[in-house]
C-alpha cells in the first residue's frame, strides 16, 4: 500500500473538521453583530480597567447565558459551552474586534471552575446555577494588610463554635467588593500554626452581619478595589472548599484557574485595538512606533500559540507553573502595550486612565517576581 488510503481518510476528516469550525466561526460572528448594540459597543470602548459600565456588562452577560455562552469553559452539563481552548480564543478575538463590554467575573473565571472541580454536589446544584443567571456576583478576599504576595503570612481568623466558623480580620485590594453578594476567602482556622497549614478556604456571604467595604480610590477618583472588615462574621463551616485546615491546597488549585485566564489575548488585543485607536486621532504615527506596536502585536500572536498548547496539553509545563507562564507574559504584555498607547497618545485621557489601570496587572494574583520563582523552581533552575 502507498497510503493513499490512509491519506485520502485524513483528508476527509479535515475537511468535516473545517465545516464544522467555520459553521462555529460564522455562529460566533452573527451572534455578535446582531447583540451587540452600539451602546454595548461604546461601553467596551470606554473601558479602562477589569470591568465595563455594570448596566452593559448586566445587559450582556443576559444575552449570553441566553445563547449559553456566560461561561465558555464550563462543561455543558453545569450551563456552560463546553468550548475547546481553540473556541473560547476565537470568541475572545471576535468581542474584542467589536468592543463588546468585558465581563470580568469571579464567579464564572475562577470560583465556579473550582466548585466544579472540588465542590460537594450541594454546593454545586447551590452556586453555579446562581452564578450563571447572575444572581450571585463573587470577590476574592486573599490579601490582607501584612499579607500580600506573602500570601501565607494571612492572619484573619476563623474560630470554630459549632457548625460556624466566627471571622475575624480584614482584607484589602479585593476588586470589585462593592458589587459582591458573596466572597471566597481564605482564614486561619489554627491559631498555632504559620505559613499555609492551618487555613480553611470559606464562600461567604457578603450581607452577613459584621462585614464593612470600604473603597480605596484611584488616581482619578474611580475605583475597583477595596478593604473588607470581618468583626465577629458569622458563616457555617459547611460553606467551605476542601478540608478544614487545608485551605492553602484549595488555593492553589483555585490559582491555577484564575492565572491562567485573568488575562486573555482578547483582552490584550481590546488594549492593542485602544492604543491604535488613540494614536490614530494623535496624527502620524513616526516609523518607530509603527514598529513597536507591530512588535507588540506579535507577542500577543505568541502568547495566543502558547495559550492553546497549554490547555491542549502540549506545552511543556503544566498545572501551577503553566499558569504562571501565561500570567507573567500576558501581565507584562499588557503594561507594555499600555505603555505605548500613551507614548502615541500622551494627552489622551483614556491612554492615561489605561496606563494607570493595568499598573496592577503584575502584582494581582501573585507578583511577576512570585511567578518567576515558581518558574524557575519548575525548571530546575538553582
Amino acid at each position: 500500500m502507498d497510503g493513499s488510503f490512509y491519506s485520502e481518510e485524513l483528508s476527509a476528516h479535515t475537511r468535516e473538521d473545517e465545516r464544522e469550525w467555520d459553521e462555529f466561526c460564522a455562529g460566533v460572528d452573527e451572534f455578535l453583530d446582531t447583540e451587540l448594540t452600539e451602546d454595548l459597543r461604546a461601553a467596551g470602548r470606554k473601558t479602562t480597567g477589569l470591568k465595563s459600565d455594570a448596566e452593559a456588562c448586566r445587559i450582556w452577560r443576559e444575552k449570553l447565558n441566553t445563547r449559553g455562552w456566560y461561561a465558555p469553559t464550563w462543561p455543558v452539563e453545569h450551563g456552560g459551552a463546553g468550548w475547546t481552548a481553540e473556541q473560547r480564543i476565537y470568541f475572545e478575538n471576535a468581542s474584542a474586534e467589536r468592543d463588546a463590554p468585558i465581563l470580568m467575573n469571579s464567579g464564572v473565571r475562577t470560583i465556579g471552575p473550582l466548585i466544579i472541580e472540588a465542590g460537594t454536589p450541594e454546593q454545586k446544584a447551590r452556586y453555579l446555577p446562581a452564578i450563571l443567571n447572575g444572581e450571585h456576583e463573587w470577590c476574592q478576599g486573599f490579601s490582607e494588610p501584612q499579607a500580600g504576595s506573602d500570601l501565607s503570612a494571612l492572619s484573619m481568623k476563623a474560630e470554630r463554635d459549632g457548625d460556624d466558623f466566627i471571622l475575624t480580620g480584614s482584607k484589602i485590594w479585593t476588586s470589585f467588593a462593592q458589587y459582591a453578594t458573596h466572597m471566597f476567602l481564605l482564614a486561619r482556622c489554627d491559631p498555632g500554626t504559620h505559613g499555609g497549614s492551618g487555613v480553611v478556604f470559606l464562600l461567604v456571604e457578603m450581607d452577613r452581619p459584621g462585614i464593612d467595604v470600604r473603597p480605596i480610590k484611584f488616581l482619578d477618583g474611580e475605583y475597583e478595589t477595596n478593604e473588607v472588615f470581618f468583626n465577629g462574621v458569622r458563616t457555617p463551616v459547611a460553606d467551605r472548599v476542601g478540608e478544614i485546615g487545608e485551605g492553602w491546597k484549595t488555593a492553589k488549585q483555585l490559582m491555577s484557574i484564575a492565572r491562567g485566564n485573568n488575562t486573555t489575548t482578547g483582552l490584550l488585543r481590546r488594549a492593542m485595538r485602544a492604543a491604535r485607536r488613540n494614536a490614530a486621532l494623535n496624527g502620524a504615527m513616526p516609523a518607530a512606533l509603527q514598529m513597536r506596536f507591530a512588535e507588540l502585536e506579535m507577542r500577543i500572536d505568541t502568547i495566543e500559540a502558547l495559550d492553546e498548547r497549554t490547555n491542549n496539553g502540549l506545552g511543556t509545563l503544566v498545572g501551577g507553573p503553566a499558569a504562571s507562564q501565561l500570567k507573567l507574559l500576558a501581565t507584562e504584555l499588557h503594561q507594555a502595550i499600555t505603555e505605548a498607547g500613551l507614548e502615541a497618545a500622551p494627552d489622551s485621557d483614556f491612554a492615561q486612565a489605561k496606563y494607570l489601570a493595568t499598573r496592577a496587572a503584575t502584582i494581582y494574583s501573585g507578583t511577576s517576581e512570585v511567578h518567576r520563582n515558581i518558574l524557575a523552581k519548575a525548571t530546575g533552575c538553582p
